[in-house]
């Protein structure tokens, strides 16, 4: 019986899964800033050294290096509670307790002591993304991951924003303790919803030993056909719009002679607003669509969108700025949608914490290295050829996805299978 996509979204708006992800989300983003921006608020009204404040930047590093550990999530759990579910609710339970110690610690007395709290509030804050990354891969089906993603996003960015922007008001009038403390107890919003929430049994795929949890991830991943050209769309996909988004902000301010004001509520405001609109619209698309429809349709709008900037180069105007930024926002939101939803069904559900985190890795290599690329080509160029550039920047992630079609297709068709892509995938 075929039913409307209207009643299909329907379906997964009302799911238990979907409002798991919703609640996990808001879990997975509240602690991000309380480790980093947040921290370092607290420590600059508390009249620490500068330099001292900048070298808590390391305490981020859990975040990159959170792939090490990922075969940990694979292959031990808590049975009782869901081969996922467990190490997300141990995550977030020792999270809230860290931050009530951090609530309890006075960094003018306590700073090193405040510095190993924080670090180690990374390190489990990481490993709840890979427990959250991996339930989302193993449960949601093929139909739900796009729409899934999305919902991932805004309640991820909501819970950064309570973490950041809301955390400062209540420290300004209450104090750090009980800012802290208030983030501690909102932990509890996570922690329901991980009880609450299904989870597909997958304890029987689980690997049978930690050697085979490091290395079966990556002996299964390169037998596959075509992996480098699979790996290379990964890189690839989002080349063109983080190529264009390297130096967006710069571009806007000494490129188009546009205020910080005008900036901060067009491009950060409206463009943060946007952005979850196209993500959730991505999302409720792709359920018509399908993964290799929707990753084309949205890669290629992505890609157009970027000759706005380099139109705006050439006249810059405040008419122009509000749809040209509205645009790249929201149609960078629609790809983010059907990119989360690619890297979610190119995990084998025996292997998917390490997968995904050594998968989401690789996709940020561009955002890293290109920053130093796209200053010295905008120099080179100027403003308008920089801009067309990343147009023609964003093709060879295209040309690599319609040759791929026939696994895209073939891994959305499998999407709920146990083992969708341990099925799918032949060795050469």
């Amino acid at each position: 019986m075929n039913k409307s996509w209207i009643s299909s979204l329907r379906d997964i708006l009302t799911s238990r899964r979907e409002l798991a992800v919703l609640f996990l989300g808001f879990s997975s983003g509240l602690p991000l800033l309380l480790s980093s921006g947040t921290l370092q608020a607290w420590l600059a009204v508390s009249q620490i050294k500068t330099e001292t404040i900048g070298l808590f930047a390391l305490v981020g590093l859990p975040y990159t290096l959170k792939f090490l550990w990922a075969p940990l999530i694979d292959r031990f759990s808590a049975r009782w509670l869901g081969r996922r579910r467990s190490w997300i609710l141990l995550m977030q339970l020792a999270i809230a307790g860290v931050l009530l110690l951090m609530a309890a610690t006075d960094p003018e007395r306590q700073l090193w002591g405040l510095a190993l709290l924080a670090l180690l509030l990374a390190t489990l804050s990481a490993t709840q993304d890979i427990a959250i990354d991996a339930w989302r891969t193993d449960t949601l089906t093929a139909k739900e991951r796009g729409l899934g993603a999305a919902v991932f996003v805004l309640a991820y960015r909501v819970g950064m924003i309570v973490a950041n922007s809301v955390a400062l008001v209540v420290a300004q009038y209450y104090g750090w303790p009980v800012t802290y403390f208030v983030m501690a107890l909102l932990m509890s919003i996570g922690i329901a919803a991980t009880l609450l929430a299904p989870e597909r049994d997958t304890a029987h795929l689980a690997p049978t030993s930690l050697s085979e949890a490091i290395v079966g991830p990556m002996r299964e991943f390169f037998q596959r056909t075509d992996v480098w050209a699979l790996l290379a769309l990964i890189v690839l996909y989002k080349f063109g719009d983080a190529f264009a988004s390297a130096l967006s902000t710069t571009f806007l301010i000494r490129g188009a002679g546009f205020s910080l004001a005008q900036i901060g509520l067009i491009n950060n405001g409206l463009g943060l607003t946007i952005t979850i609109v196209g993500g959730l619209l991505g999302g409720a698309w792709m359920v018509k669509m399908g993964l290799y429809r929707s990753l084309m349709t949205f890669g290629i709008l992505q890609a157009v969108t970027n000759l706005g900037y380099a139109v705006l180069a050439l006249a810059p105007s405040l008419g122009l700025m509000v749809p040209v930024i509205a645009l790249e926002h929201f149609t960078g939101g629609l790809g983010t949608a059907a990119f989360v939803a690619l890297l979610m069904s190119a995990c084998d559900t025996r292997y998917s914490a390490t997968q995904f985190a050594l998968l989401s890795a690789l996709a940020n290599l561009g955002r890293v290295y290109l920053g130093p690329l796209a200053g010295f080509t905008a120099v080179s160029l100027g403003w308008p050829l920089f801009f067309v550039l990343t147009f023609f920047a964003a093709l060879p992630g295209l040309w690599l996805l319609y040759r791929l079609k026939p696994m895209i297709v073939k891994l959305d068709a499998m999407g709920t299978s146990d083992n969708a892509l341990a099925h799918s995938s032949h060795s050469r």
